[in-house]
């Protein structure tokens, strides 16, 4: 983190990276005096509402963060910096995005938590758009001129007001992680998964586990009858994420029900002091680690690996088939996961896996029209979760029927890829 004073004397000049959050009202004109060098300006956490037609001055910038700030029109000064690439305005207060305002080259869009009800029809100007998390909003409709931004890889657009999912937005070639619960064209969850209610005041809780956009995750000890046991209680924010609605989460998690490569859900808490929803756990062991990292600003929508990471060709095979597995298993639930990743993978050194994070899930119809498209879009996603396990093999070329799989999981053509039921059918021929 800079300092305004820092900026106002002169000190970072030259510098590619600058984050300043000190309730800001104007903008800083000192801050396109680094012109020469920017690429990074984070200006989140401000009071800022507009930005200066100056800022296009800004020509290395390729990254711009503002949430959290009190913008209600998204800048069109941002369609002329000619290296924008990555633009942030969640949890702003914007309504309204005039039509020519996105940048050509725009990769990775961030807009969650707003009052937006259109999107501009410009939209389909972006063949680089890969990542666009528009969540929590008010659309209705997604233009159809966004069919040509067949580049686009993940998109979030849960929590708002869509009547229908697009027929087009099914076909995209690359999309491999959608969430979009919480709308009105979404099925509601089945009533049909019985769970037990579980006091708050039978926990007694112990230390975080981790936390993520939607809730908190604690070690606690359950006294059920008189016998005390070690869970992991999960209690809710209750505000929208990037995902979606927590709610949404957690009926998805229930949905589910019981699986082996699945965490597995005990209970629903009940009397939370402040009344916040929450689910108990079973406390995963130790000796689990994550598969992989998040992406980066470079990666965009793969995942990372910390450098030197190799698994064995025995333990790639084993992932993948037990994450084929609980994948089906979903899918044949009405589950889509919407964020099939090595990063929401525990595993061990075995190659035993636990699937989880189900903050992007969306619960449709098995019997809609469309339910086949759904899953396939999962199934591209586990192409590129066995792509990026290959690649990361001890020995590459090991197994080709594996690489041909791969290849199958990511056809272009959506109808053209299998099911997780022909996946698993396929895998149990490997060995």
């Amino acid at each position: 983190m800079n300092t305004l004073e820092q900026l106002l004397s002169g000190e970072l000049k030259g510098t590619k990276t600058l984050k300043l959050s000190c309730q800001l009202k104007h903008f800083p004109s000192e801050i396109l005096e680094l012109a020469d060098t920017l690429e990074i300006l984070d200006l989140s956490d401000n009071q800022l509402s507009e930005l200066p037609e100056k800022f296009s001055e800004l020509k290395k910038l390729k990254i711009a963060f503002f949430s959290d700030n009190q913008f209600k029109v998204f800048p069109e000064v941002l369609a002329k910096c000619p290296n924008l690439t990555m633009i942030g305005f969640k949890s702003n207060q914007i309504q309204t995005i005039p039509e020519q305002a996105f940048p050509i080259h725009l990769q990775w869009l961030i807009l969650t938590n707003n009052k937006i009800s259109h999107i501009p029809e410009s939209i389909g100007h972006c063949p680089r758009l890969q990542k666009v998390a528009l969540a929590g909003n008010q659309i209705k409709e997604l233009p159809e001129q966004m069919s040509a931004c067949e580049n686009l890889e993940l998109l979030r657009i849960s929590a708002n007001q869509l009547m229908v999912i697009p027929d087009w937005l099914l076909a995209l070639p690359r999309l491999s992680w959608l969430a979009f619960s919480g709308n009105p064209c979404c099925s509601t969850s089945p009533e049909t998964t019985e769970l037990s209610e579980i006091s708050w005041d039978d926990l007694m809780m112990q230390e975080l586990l981790g936390q993520g956009a939607s809730g908190i995750i604690s070690k606690a000890t359950w006294t059920n009858n008189g016998e005390q046991k070690e869970i992991a209680v999960k209690i809710f924010k209750g505000e929208v994420t990037s995902d979606g609605f927590p709610e949404d989460e957690m009926n998805a998690c229930i949905l589910a029900g019981e699986h082996p490569n699945l965490v597995r859900v005990i209970g629903k808490i009940q009397s939370h002091p402040q009344q916040k929803t929450g689910l108990a756990l079973e406390l995963i062991s130790k000796h689990y680690k994550n598969l992989g990292s998040p992406p980066s600003f470079e990666t965009c929508t793969r995942d990372t690996f910390t450098e030197g990471t190799y698994f064995e060709p025995i333990v790639v095979l084993q992932i993948a088939k037990s994450i084929a597995n609980a994948s089906e298993h979903l899918h044949s639930r009405g589950i889509m996961h919407g964020d099939l990743y090595s990063h929401n993978i525990l595993f061990d050194n075995s190659g035993n896996t636990i699937f989880g994070d189900f903050g992007a899930a969306t619960i449709y119809d098995i019997k809609h029209k469309n339910a086949h498209l759904l899953e396939k879009i999962d199934v591209r996603a586990f192409g590129c979760l066995i792509e990026d396990l290959l690649n990361h093999s001890k020995n590459e070329t090991s197994n080709d029927k594996l690489w041909l799989l791969k290849n199958n999981c990511l056809h272009p053509s959506i109808q053209d890829r299998p099911t997780f039921s022909e996946i698993v059918d396929y895998l149990s021929t490997i060995s």
